[in-house]
């Protein structure tokens, strides 16, 4: 069987790849950007391929039997776009499954700025022909340890960390157990539905900075304040705008469900935060 996989030259299709590679009997075709200085690991192979060309997507998937599409990242209009050219090339290109990665959070009325581009790229892919499984992943451990870092102040035997988040819950998942996912369902046939990849267990954003910083207190701020904290401190209006509406989207409760999709597709238990705090 012939896989590719997009975003190679990231560390979730990076991984996914390197998986792959390791399962015998497979063909595994790295896309990455042309100007991309991916060096593909033992058993890969890569195709030039950009999001936002459509003709080299379409070069690069032909021959495929299955794409894991690892979604594009930006403004969120682009990744639109971006994800309607993978779409339409997987199907130009007669492949047979396409393994998507999504999030929790797919309404389209949702604050959450990447809801959008989640459920529209998923209604592109059930009615695109092709074969289909969702990975809906959760809010990864690792990026949501960024921003308990970037939002605490104070000094190093004390401090707050200063999310609007309220007391809501979140299922935060390694971002290592999303990859390990999407490979197993790369090996599987489609199963045109999604699959919900969690941690464990919904934890207070209390539990969460207590776990991740023992020296600091969560303090729930408002939105405004904590989007004019990141502006101040250098970030650009749009992703101040990402995080603060992942923020929102927490808060109304959008990324709490738990799920032993992870388990189940991967034959072992989701990593806890306590697990990768302490590794």
């Amino acid at each position: 069987m012939r896989i590719a996989v997009t975003g190679a030259s990231g560390r979730l299709g990076g991984q996914v790849a390197e998986l792959l590679a390791g399962e015998p009997g497979h063909e595994v075709v790295a896309l990455a950007r042309p100007s991309s200085t991916y060096v593909p690991p033992p058993g890969v192979t890569v195709a030039a391929a950009d999001y936002a060309d459509p003709v080299t997507l379409r070069k690069a998937l032909t021959g495929a039997d299955t794409l894991v599409f690892v979604s594009s990242d930006g403004h969120a209009a682009t990744v639109m776009l971006h994800h309607a050219n993978v779409v339409q090339a997987a199907a130009d290109a007669g492949v047979g499954h396409v393994v998507a990665l999504s999030g929790l959070d797919v309404d389209l009325e949702s604050p959450f700025c990447y809801a959008v581009t989640n459920g529209h790229t998923e209604q592109l892919l059930a009615a695109s022909g092709c074969g289909y499984s969702l990975a809906r992943a959760s809010v990864y451990t690792e990026f949501f340890a960024a921003l308990v870092r970037g939002s605490r102040r104070g000094d190093a035997a004390g401090g707050e960390v200063r999310l609007p988040a309220g007391d809501a819950r979140v299922s935060l998942v390694a971002r290592a157990d999303v990859g390990r996912s999407l490979a197993a369902l790369a090996l599987r046939p489609p199963s045109n539905t999604h699959h919900d990849l969690t941690g464990p267990a919904a934890l207070s954003l209390a539990e969460v900075v207590a776990a991740l910083d023992p020296a600091a207190r969560y303090v729930d701020v408002p939105p405004a304040e904590y989007v004019a904290a990141l502006l101040d401190g250098g970030e650009t209006s749009w992703w101040a705008h990402a995080y603060a509406t992942t923020l929102e989207s927490i808060r109304l409760g959008r990324w709490a469900a738990v799920s032993d999709e992870v388990a189940a597709l991967t034959g072992r238990p989701a990593a806890s935060l306590h697990d990768l705090s302490e590794g």
